[in-house]
């Protein structure tokens, strides 16, 4: 795999094609008045709540909470630029990560558990969560992610727009375990710029045993990724290589193929453009109570990476994640040698 395989190249300037300066999604909508409504509507959604596949129908307005645990104000583990995100999203000002505690998926290899399971953060008002994104604008960010966003969407919403009145002019990066509802994307629809879902798993039965009884994670997230790719296409970058929209999916390799990477690999292949951008992780490490499942219970080895990355190529993905691959060419240096 060659040099070629970084960014979409027929995207680099694709702001410039119009002959308009770039703005983002939601700037368009409000511009419309149509945001307003869109967050009217997510926030009903609060008094039965069905934000995400679990379908808890909860009423979090009158304090109820349904699976994952979250009150109807927003909670936030922290804010800040982020440096180790994909190469699009960092650029030279890092990504401007806001982490939302508590998940709708709790996988029991969680790197982030003390967030995602136990709930660690503050209770803030959306007006805190906007003054948030505008120092992370301030400070030089190059987008908002919202990582984990799914139960405190409507909450996100509302911060946007509130937001936007104080001039937030940056994309919105849905950074989510791709555990979604189609409905739920679809209100979306003008409002994200960049989906960045994972894809765990393609087994119901492992999608089960490690993500908390979700054994519709494989179904519900590959439709829910189709639907991303329908609103925002391939990834765009602008001149300095920096992402402005687009779909960015995530798959983490896991020991004894339990990601089932080449049924993963292969699906995109068929069901997405293969010029997708796809980053193929590495990083997998044992965490929370992965260790009590002998399965999961070491990191991967050199090989069961290598193999992964074997398969893209062998079902023609060309828009691999370039630190995949830098790591693949190093391993692939070993292997010869």
């Amino acid at each position: 795999m060659g040099s070629s395989l970084i960014v979409n190249p027929a995207a680099l300037y694709a702001s410039a094609k119009t002959g308009e300066p770039w703005e983002p999604a939601y700037k368009k909508l409000d511009r419309e008045g149509k945001f307003a409504q869109r967050i009217k509507e997510a926030y009903a959604m609060f008094e039965n709540c069905r934000l995400c596949p679990r379908e808890c129908g909860v009423n979090r307005t009158q304090g109820d909470t349904g699976f994952c645990k979250a009150p109807v104000k927003p909670v936030v583990y922290g804010a800040h630029p982020h440096f180790g995100e994909e190469m699009p999203l960092v650029g030279q000002g890092g990504s401007g990560t806001l982490f939302f505690s508590n998940c709708n998926l709790r996988c029991i290899f969680c790197q982030n558990w003390p967030i995602s399971h136990e709930g660690e953060g503050k209770v803030i008002r959306d007006e805190d969560v906007a003054d948030m994104m505008m120092k992370l604008q301030k400070t030089g960010c190059h987008n908002i992610n919202l990582v984990t966003p799914t139960h405190v969407m409507p909450n996100i919403l509302n911060a946007t727009r509130i937001a936007l009145k104080k001039g937030l002019n940056l994309p919105l990066v849905y950074n989510t375990s791709g555990y979604e509802r189609v409905e739920i994307l679809k209100l979306l629809d003008g409002i994200v710029d960049i989906y960045m879902p994972d894809m765990k798993y393609m087994d119901p039965e492992k999608a089960a045993k490690y993500s908390a009884g979700a054994s519709d994670y494989p179904e519900v997230t590959k439709i829910a990724i189709i639907e991303m790719q329908r609103q925002v296409g391939e990834l765009m970058v602008d001149g300095r290589g920096v992402a402005l929209r687009g779909l960015l999916i995530r798959h983490l390799v896991m020991p004894n193929r339990v990601a089932g990477t080449e049924k993963f690999v292969q699906w995109v292949a068929e069901a997405l453009p293969k010029s997708t951008y796809v980053n193929i992780m590495p990083q997998y490490r044992v965490e929370y109570k992965a260790f009590e499942y002998p399965e999961i219970a070491r990191g991967i080895t050199v090989q069961e990476f290598l193999e992964a990355m074997d398969w893209a190529e062998k079902h023609g993905l060309t828009n691999l994640d370039p630190h995949s691959i830098a790591v693949k060419k190093v391993y692939d240096r070993s292997r010869s040698g």
